[in-house]
């Protein structure tokens, strides 16, 4: 760990310095209140500036500037530049990455989001420098899979709020309550009610989590300004009855709230934070299934916003997909050819399974004809089998995936058909897991697999966190060979293979494309999220990668390559919005000036303005 941490820091060091003359010339934005390199004008001073972690430079502050802060005296007296903190920051993780346990049962990867938490309360500039130039090894600590862990223990993590928590009994207060946050201006919202927190079922409150670590991602990834996002929990209880019972558990102790009254709690925050933020664009987060889809068919026409477990993932898996096409030495447009076994038909499931059937019938025709023939290449199972017409009490999702009789009855399958089975019979192309069922990719299934008519069968073992993954690319890669194309939701190892030859795993991580979406609905000021602009966003993800990268088995950027990917997926979706007429502009490029940049200049206006952490020059101003 000791040789672990030197190397970082002075790698870090190194890609610090290279971004900051990358920034110099690029003429990022700075972090100030007002956009720009002008001073910020703070009306704070003295102990309140250094314990505000938006504004507090530590021993950065400049000799003029603790002059005028009334900071002379409250600090050591070196002042320090912002790369010498972070190498006294990493010299002495180490150290912090010991002492911040509290005993055997404290994973190592929770001690540092619990280091790196701590460096976020007090100086976020520094934060965001730090994961940005670390982005590789951070992204999974401030994210999947450690979020996970994170939810599950946040109540006895919690140190200070971060967000805001909207619940049941505050209903009819909405409107005055979001006036408590401060931000005049915010851009992101992430919401979630807690109740299908990864594959981890209802966390309740503490869900609160993953949508902080996802707007970490929004700052880190798009440069949203960290000062105009907002975590929100929606509280309307819990049906977890270990929380229910739990007295240290911070949230509300009731069972959840369901039908119209938790509808019109949900109504009513959607209200109060278009009505003080009409610009504003809101994420929704890890609702479940039964919510997930009726909320974003109920808001996404007259709202700014978007479902990330079933847009998102959807997108992400569509890019891989179209990888994986590539990967046969095929052209993307063969991707109606692909047979594709799916198991798990919850909000990600389906929400995979209707987009990759509109990009089919798109390449197909556009028509309804080509629309009802995509269906015909998928094969959904859940925890009763296969899903065919036959199924009694099927969900509306899931119905226009159900296999005719017919269908099957050739196939030599029926309803309820084991994953076995349908593997067996079908051979198909692509196994697509999002059942949050860890280990369902099993021996026999990947056997199985071993008979796909496919020269590089795919394997998509896409749920989250790392112990829900459906298998492991050792196992798989063990079983198949060293042909299969392997994506992993969670990050893994690759697979060394022998003969100097690598198995590559490929995380179909969603921070991929809801941060470019994000940033490409901002800059574009589009009324909505159109299906046009997933699926803009998914094309350029897929395209992303060279020939040479993919024909290897490589089908996912490496994540180093995060803010590129994201400004690159961004400038997609702002063409499209350009193109389906919904951009309404962003400031001063107004939707006419927007009409008339190139694809480069559409590229260039989204680099220039993603935020990069800086540290600006304060002003105080009295109040």
């Amino acid at each position: 760990m000791w040789n672990l941490s030197r190397q970082i820091s002075s790698s870090l060091i190194k890609r610090l310095k290279q971004q900051t003359s990358i920034s110099i010339v690029a003429n990022a934005r700075s972090f100030t209140t007002d956009e720009g390199n002008r001073p910020t004008i703070v009306n704070k001073r003295s102990l309140d500036i250094l314990h505000d972690p938006w504004f507090n430079k530590g021993t950065a502050f400049t000799m003029t500037e603790r002059d005028r802060l009334d900071l002379r005296g409250l600090l050591p007296p070196n002042v320090m530049t912002s790369e010498q903190q972070i190498e006294r920051y990493m010299a002495d993780l180490k150290r912090l990455e010991v002492h911040a346990r509290d005993g055997p049962s404290d994973t190592y990867s929770l001690a540092m989001w619990r280091i790196l938490n701590r460096l976020h309360d007090r100086n976020e500039t520094m934060y965001y420098k730090v994961l940005i130039a670390n982005i590789e090894e951070y992204a999974p600590i401030v994210y999947t899979p450690t979020v996970g862990l994170v939810c599950q223990n946040y109540s006895g993590l919690f140190r200070r709020p971060r967000g805001m928590f909207f619940s049941a009994a505050d209903r009819g207060e909405m409107m005055s309550m979001v006036y408590n946050w401060p931000a005049e201006q915010v851009d992101m919202i992430v919401v979630t009610d807690g109740s299908r927190i990864l594959g981890l079922g209802d966390l309740g409150v503490q869900g609160i989590g993953i949508a902080i670590g996802k707007l970490d991602l929004y700052v880190a990834a798009a440069g949203i300004n960290p000062q105009r996002v907002l975590p929100v929990m929606i509280d309307v209880g819990t049906n977890n009855e270990k929380l229910l019972s739990d007295p240290l558990y911070l949230g509300s102790q009731e069972h959840r709230l369901d039908g119209e009254d938790y509808i019109a709690v949900i109504d009513e925050f959607m209200e109060a934070v278009f009505s003080r933020w009409p610009n504003v664009i809101v994420q929704f987060e890890d609702f479940q299934s039964k919510w997930a889809f009726k909320l974003l068919q109920r808001y996404r026409h007259n709202y700014r916003m978007f479902n990330d477990d079933v847009q998102g993932t959807a997108g992400v898996a569509i890019a891989g997909l179209l990888g994986a096409v590539r990967a046969q030495g095929r052209p993307m447009i063969d991707f109606p050819k692909q047979k594709i076994v799916v198991a798990g038909a919850g909000s990600a499931g389906i929400g995979v399974l209707n987009t990759a059937r509109k990009t089919m019938g798109r390449m197909l025709g556009d028509s309804e004809s080509a629309f009802e023939s995509a269906r015909s290449q998928f094969w959904v199972v859940d925890a009763k089998g296969l899903i065919t017409e036959e199924r009694e009490g099927i969900d509306e999702e899931a119905r226009s995936f159900a296999r005719k009789t017919g269908e099957i009855t050739r196939q030599g399958l029926r309803e309820g058909a084991t994953l076995v089975e349908v593997v067996m019979q079908v051979k198909p192309d692509v196994l697509l897991g999002l059942s949050a069922v860890g280990g369902l990719f099993s021996k026999e299934v990947l056997e199985a697999l071993r008979y796909s008519t496919s020269t590089r069968p795919a394997i998509f073992a896409m749920s989250n966190p790392t112990k829900n993954a459906e298998c492991t690319p050792e196992e798989a890669f063990s079983l198949i060979g060293e042909h299969l194309i392997y994506a992993s939701g969670s990050p893994f190892n690759d697979v060394d293979l022998g003969n100097g030859k690598i198995g590559h795993c490929n995380q179909g991580n969603n921070m991929y494309l809801f941060p470019g979406i994000g940033l490409g609905t901002l800059l574009s000021g589009s009324r909505v999220i159109s299906d046009g602009m997933l699926q803009a966003a998914a094309e350029r993800l897929a395209a992303y990668m060279t020939e040479e990268e993919v024909l290897s088995g490589i089908i996912y950027p490496p994540i180093s390559r995060i803010r590129d990917i994201t400004k690159e997926v961004a400038a997609a979706v702002m063409k499209e919005a350009i193109e389906e007429d919904l951009a309404e502009g962003y400031r001063d490029m107004d939707a006419r000036e927007l009409h008339k940049l190139s694809q480069e200049e559409l590229t260039n206006f989204v680099h220039h303005n993603m935020w990069s952490p800086h540290y600006p020059t304060l002003v105080y101003r009295k109040n």
